[in-house]
């Protein structure tokens, strides 16, 4: 990942402004995509990148492949998966989409009424382990291990970069956005 090329939002942006040919490809879960997304991106989440697939839709085109997530940890594993299948010239967005609209720049905003995975996350931990504390302190001292799994599961995604309960949660019903008829879910463009 050290060796991972990156780009910045404003630099991005300049390039597509001066027409230079650009590859993005949005890594997200299709709900937030659907609430809000770079223009012009292809969605395909990274739960269901294929590279081989990816590498067939492309083609013959050589432009390179800007790999967008929410803020650069889904997007780092997706570059990982695009190289070993003989992608060339995958370019990460520093700080993705969030950094993206903290730049000000355009962006499509659909209708979504679905939280932000990560906060999704954030509220399902924090009530977890909130919920086995009090069952710790009141009921058993045993329900102490609720906690202590998940604090160690933060930890866990903390190091590896990889959180297990964030790709459960990207699955879930009401993460999952229909596509119109004839249209797949990884070419949903803007």
């Amino acid at each position: 990942m050290q060796n991972q090329s990156t780009i910045t939002p404003r630099d991005l942006q300049a390039l597509m402004s001066i027409g230079k040919p650009a590859h993005l490809l949005d890594v997200r879960s299709p709900a937030e995509h659907s609430s809000v997304h770079i223009p012009g991106t292809q969605l395909m989440p990274l739960d269901e990148l294929d590279p081989v697939s990816f590498c067939r839709q492309r083609g013959a085109d050589c432009s390179p492949v800007y790999v967008i997530c929410q803020s650069g940890g889904r997007a780092a594993r997706a570059i990982q998966k695009l190289e070993a299948a003989g992608v060339k010239e995958c370019v990460l967005l520093e700080g993705g989409t969030q950094a993206w609209i903290d730049a000000g720049l355009p962006v499509n905003r659909g209708q979504s009424r679905v939280l932000p995975l990560m906060r999704q996350v954030q509220i399902t931990i924090g009530a977890i382990s909130g919920g086995g504390a009090l069952l710790a302190l009141l009921v058993n001292p045993n329900f102490a291990v609720i906690p202590l799994f998940m604090g160690c599961g933060l930890l866990m995604a903390g190091i590896t970069g990889f959180c297990g309960l964030a790709v459960l949660m990207a699955k879930m019903p009401w993460n999952k956005v229909a596509s119109p008829k004839g249209s797949s879910c990884c070419t949903v463009n803007s």
